[in-house]
């Protein structure tokens, strides 16, 4: 990336960090051989996985068990023209060991949506990328419209 366009390439670990404090995140999958795009709420479990929860009879669940995808997330400044966005890589896996089960039900994430039989879903992070644009829409030092 060229350094004079304003963005930053992230490093693996701040890429981790900006998704410790982000609230929502995007599910990429396939659907029916189409991408589809799901928002999400989540948590940064270990390391670096990500978890998120939702019914077991969901669509999610259903397709994305024991696939890759991708999973985004992000924050954007629209008056200071900035913002970033990270995007994990990885299989993602129903989490099936009830002991697992029971430590993530009390750690969370917690579903915004209420159900009889909620799962856990961890996509493991074999691939972490994430770039941050800092004072974007800008010429020789003056703000530009949006």
């Amino acid at each position: 990336m060229n350094p004079n366009d304003g963005f930053r390439e992230l490093g693996r670990q701040e890429c981790l960090d900006r998704l410790v404090g982000a609230p929502i995140g995007r599910v990429v999958h396939t659907r029916d051989a189409l991408p589809a795009v799901l928002p999400v709420n989540f948590r940064l479990d270990g390391e670096s996985a990500v978890v998120l929860r939702t019914s077991a009879d969901s669509e999610l669940a259903r397709c994305i068990d024991g696939v890759v995808v991708a999973f985004e997330a992000d924050a954007v400044d629209a008056t200071a023209h900035s913002g970033w966005s990270v995007v994990v890589t990885g299989r993602a896996v129903v989490v099936t060991d009830p002991v697992e089960h029971e430590r993530l039900d009390r750690a969370g994430p917690w579903s915004w949506v209420a159900s009889p039989r909620d799962v856990f879903i961890r996509i493991a992070s074999e691939l972490v990328t994430g770039r941050e644009l800092v004072g974007g829409r800008t010429l020789y030092g003056v703000d530009l419209p949006l």
